[in-house]
């Protein structure tokens, strides 16, 4: 049970590990008798002033309003707790009358703001209190209220006639621990009906319920130091810890810029603890029975298809991807996991009686022990499932860094790991960036590494890992090509480009983004073009939404700066989706599908991994100037033919050299086994074939 009220506060609390310990050792809310006032400090604005003494309160169990108020120069905040009203016997004598709805205050606790030059200096009349405090926050009587990303998502679901109750159960997917009910929706939705929606409806404050009460802020200098977002903790044998590094890198939701959580650059000492963990579970777990790994694995996969919900919110939260997409990412990864379920016949070794004279040979297949896996930035779920259950499942213990950027789906994963048995130290995740790859890379105690990554990193991950005498399974890079030949269909061509060009905005290392067309391509331009035209950019948890924001503004940078090289050298810009904005999310990271033409293989748009929905259109006489494009291309990872001619597809398969063929389908990744490259960009040699003729 020790981990399961462990998970449980992780998942109500998201990531932290400051939880107070009841007298039965669960994890609770203890209240504290004596409630501290905030302390005195500077401010820049108002509303940062009273947002910090709102936070206090209802960490230490209080509940803060403005008693008074002159917005350019003062403000009073009293406390509206206290049970009787202040002066009540003076009430009945008054000659003005108190109106029924209005509240007087009880409680001595005051505090006072007042502007003084360019800022806002917070002191406390009275810091004391004559009531006990909340019991938690879910008592705060502010903790129903909408926040400003709620209410925006509300906004694009009643305009997408979303009915009120699916509205909340979607908010509730994302946030359990919303307080807000049918009754609070409706009247939101009213507003919007009516065009009553102010600022102030996305300004609304709203204790955070997942924090315990009697929590400290404290005042450092000049300015108040607040750290609302959670810190994401390492996993180490079985615990979730915070790291002692103050450093930290911050998880910004791309549509709103928001700071979702803290990501910590682990310490060596904490990942050398992490390796220990799992070098201390090693043997105990290796000689643990299969069918027993197997059972973790099947309630694994059970409780990943239960918490589905929570996975995809967070994947759009931390990442961008659109609802659909983001949960394709979990079923991906999860094949992986019922991969994992049936690994024991694959685990049976080899027996040749009467190998030579007398002898007989034995071949067992054995773990390797610690292994560790380095997670990219663009799959959050799937690159996380494809590495550890299978090498768990095996008898090996792991150490996990997940990508900086995007920790959360993988965290998640980890506490359903855990609740479904997996024991202490075989599963260990750590925090950071460059600093935890060169650990991995150089710590003897890890024999094997698994990695996908863009190509200067692949190589030089591959290089430092190999040098130590790892077994080190990779995969970096990423330009898939696609060949169009005169008699493809064409309703089924345009669907299956568009899906894999430009769906998950690109950002998948077999996502096709060069379009190579044997014979004239004004056709094939012009159908595109008015295919990616009617593709929806959206914040990711718009329903109808089929593509998102791409992670970071300096992806996002880095995809225009490519494009307009491409223009400079020469290329067509056909569709241009770089000033695209979307309402309500203008400082969102978004970038609208991008068509190149007249693209030759000496721009750098052509030698460069994009990532990013961008088709680059090219143009060969024959089929074999065609293959020969895809062939010098040092960072090919898949290739497709569009045809249907069946001289034309088996000419292609036998002469392209990439790792994934597709004939009249994309290039995908269905099964477990079939992620493989060739040469360059992997370390496996094995290709994967895929037909499709229902077209012809």
């Amino acid at each position: 049970m020790r981990y399961l009220r462990k998970l449980t506060f992780f998942y109500n609390g998201l990531i932290g590990t400051d939880c107070k310990m009841g007298t039965q050792g669960q994890t609770g809310l203890v209240a504290q008798k004596k409630m501290h006032p905030p302390q005195s400090g500077r401010f820049e604005d108002r509303e940062d002033l009273i947002k910090y003494v709102r936070d206090f309160g209802a960490d230490q169990g209080y509940v803060v309003t403005i008693k008074k108020s002159r917005k350019d120069r003062r403000v009073i905040l009293g406390c509206d707790r206290g049970g009787v009203y202040r002066n009540r016997r003076k009430i009945a004598e008054s000659p003005r009358k108190r109106k029924a709805s209005s509240r007087l205050i009880n409680c001595p606790f005051e505090a006072i703001g007042k502007k003084e030059d360019d800022a806002w200096m917070l002191t406390i009349k009275n810091g004391s209190h004559n009531h006990e405090p909340l019991k938690d926050r879910s008592e705060h009587p502010y903790s129903r209220r909408f926040t400003e990303d709620e209410v925006k998502q509300i906004k694009l679901m009643t305009e997408a006639g979303i009915k009120p109750r699916q509205v909340l159960k979607a908010l509730k997917q994302h946030n359990p621990d919303l307080q807000s009910t049918p009754r609070h929706l409706y009247n939101l939705k009213a507003k919007i009906r009516q065009g009553n929606l102010s600022d102030k409806n996305f300004k609304s404050w709203r204790p955070n319920i997942s924090v315990p009460t009697n929590s400290s802020h404290t005042v450092a200098g000049d300015s108040i130091k607040q750290n609302h977002q959670l810190k994401v903790p390492n996993l180490i044998g079985g615990e979730f810890l915070d790291s002692h590094n103050c450093q930290v890198v911050d998880v910004i939701n791309p549509a709103t810029q928001e700071v979702v959580s803290h990501v910590p650059l682990t310490t060596y000492e904490e990942f050398k603890a992490a390796v220990n963990a799992a070098k201390q579970a090693f043997p105990s777990w290796r000689n643990t029975p299969i069918y027993t790994r197997q059972c973790v694995m099947f309630k694994f996969q059970e409780l990943i298809l239960r918490d589905m919900d929570k996975l995809v919110m967070n994947i759009v939260a931390e990442q961008g991807k659109t609802l659909k997409d983001a949960q394709d990412d979990i079923i991906c990864g999860l094949e992986v996991v019922k991969h994992a379920c049936r690994l024991a016949t694959m685990q049976m070794g080899e027996f040749i009686p009467s190998a030579s004279d007398g002898i007989d040979s034995y071949c067992i297949r054995e773990p390797i022990g610690v292994c560790a896996g380095i997670c990219s930035l663009n799959h959050p779920a799937t690159v996380s499932l494809w590495m550890f259950p299978i090498a768990v499942t095996c008898g090996n213990t792991f150490v996990l860094k997940p990508c900086e950027t995007h920790p959360g789906a993988s965290m998640l994963l980890a506490s359903l790991a855990m609740e479904s048995g997996l024991p202490d130290g075989v599963l260990n995740i750590v925090h950071g960036s460059h600093d935890i790859i060169s650990y991995i890379c150089d710590d003897e105690d890890i024999k094997a590494v698994s990695f996908s990554s863009s190509s200067s990193v692949g190589k030089h991950i591959y290089a430092r890992a190999a040098a130590t005498a790892k077994k080190v399974q990779s995969h970096f890079g990423g330009k898939s090509h696609a060949i169009i030949m005169p008699d493809a269909n064409m309703e089924a061509t345009l669907s299956a480009l568009v899906d894999a060009g430009l769906g998950t905005v690109g950002r998948t290392c077999m996502a096709i983004d060069i379009i190579v067309s044997v014979g004239s391509s004004t056709l094939w331009e012009e159908k595109l073009v008015e295919c990616a035209k009617a593709l929806k950019v959206n914040v990711g948890t718009d329903p109808n939404a089929d593509l998102g924001p791409v992670t970071t503004k300096e992806v996002k940078n880095r995809f225009c700066k490519l494009i307009q090289s491409g223009i400079e050298d020469g290329a067509r810009l056909l569709l241009d989706g770089r000033d695209i904005v979307v309402s309500g999310y203008e400082n969102g990271n978004f970038i609208g599908p991008t068509i190149l033409s007249g693209v030759t293989t000496d721009m750098a748009c052509y030698k460069e991994e994009f990532f990013g929905p961008v088709l680059l259109f090219m143009q060969a006489d024959n089929l074999e100037e065609a293959i020969t494009i895809v062939n010098r291309n040092k960072n090919r990872n898949g290739a497709s033919i569009f045809t249907t001619s069946g001289i034309y597809a088996r000419k292609f398969q036998s002469e392209v050299e990439v790792g994934t063929v597709g004939i009249n389908v994309a290039v995908t990744v269905p099964l477990p086994s079939s992620f493989n490259g060739l040469k360059p960009t992997s370390a496996v040699d094995q290709v994967l074939f895929q037909f499709n003729f229902s077209s012809s």
